[in-house]
């Protein structure tokens, strides 16, 4: 583990982050699991997919 890591986390360890940061974090995550379940089961939407894929550029 690198040195900068460890101080890092003595850092974070001495100040936590507030309830409001934690809560962010939370949602973020929380939505992004969120959109994954609906792709995995609603789909890939046709209208995100590219008509014109060029491969070898």
């Amino acid at each position: 583990m690198n040195p900068h890591w460890l101080l890092r986390a003595k850092r974070w360890a001495q100040h936590p982050p507030s309830w409001k940061r934690i809560k962010l974090v939370f949602a973020v995550i929380g939505f992004c699991i969120l959109l994954y379940v609906i792709e995995r089961t609603v789909g890939w939407p046709d209208w995100l997919t590219p008509n014109n894929m060029r491969h070898g550029i």
